[in-house]
Formats: C-alpha cells, sequence, structure tokens
C-alpha cells in the first residue's frame, strides 16, 4: 500500500451547479408577467436617431411607415423586380436565337460539304 493513497485514482469532483446570468428564473409568474408585460410585441431598436421595428420578417423603420421613403422603396424593389423579368425574357431570346444560329449554321456546313461532294462526284464523271 502506498504512503499517500492511489495516486492513480483521484476523488470524483461533485458536478456543478448551473448558473443562469437571468434573474428572471427567481420571479414568479405574476411578477414576470408585470416585469415583461403579458404580450412581447415586435422588436424594436433605435439607432443613430431612427427607430426600427421588425415587422414581417424585416427591420422596418417606423417614421417611414406611413409614407416617403418607405413608398419610394417599394416602388423601386417593384421596378428592380420587373428590370430583372425583362432581363431574364432577354437572355432566354439570346439563347434561342444562339440555338438557331448553330442550327443554321451546321446545315450551311452540310449543304457546303454535299455540294463539295457532288462536285468532286461530277469531275469524275467527265
Amino acid at each position: 500500500m502506498p504512503l499517500f493513497g492511489n495516486v492513480f485514482s483521484p476523488k470524483k469532483t461533485p458536478p456543478r451547479k448551473s448558473t443562469s446570468l437571468s434573474s428572471l428564473h427567481t420571479l414568479d409568474r405574476v411578477a414576470r408577467e408585470v416585469e415583461l408585460g403579458l404580450e412581447y410585441g415586435a422588436p424594436a431598436m433605435n439607432i443613430g436617431g431612427q427607430s426600427l421595428k421588425f415587422d414581417n420578417g424585416q427591420w422596418v423603420s417606423e417614421s417611414a411607415r406611413d409614407g416617403g421613403p418607405h413608398k419610394e422603396v417599394h416602388r423601386l424593389k417593384k421596378r428592380n423586380q420587373q428590370l430583372e423579368e425583362e432581363n431574364n425574357l432577354l437572355r432566354l431570346k439570346i439563347d434561342i436565337l444562339l440555338d438557331m444560329l448553330s442550327e443554321t449554321t451546321a446545315e450551311s456546313h452540310l449543304m457546303e460539304k454535299e455540294l463539295e461532294e457532288l462536285k468532286t462526284h461530277n469531275r469524275r464523271r467527265k
């Protein structure tokens, strides 16, 4: 038996208690409702003098909700979508035209090849 006990089997440490940084867990339900309110509502913040509110998955300026810049942004988004659709249509037309051009080029090469074969065949007959 060793002099100071078994060195290779230390005692197990007790598990740690989880500590919460929030003091809300100590409050009862009524006190929490008073502290936080019944409905939390949409998150809002004020940055650089402009108040923003989280609405339908996006941050919206509360001052711009009634009109002004919000309408302008909506109009620009609509115009941007129209231009993207037009751009997609034009790209589709270009693809179709390139396909038509490559098809006509291939047909032209085949006709030239047939013409050359006919010329060589005609020369051999003479």
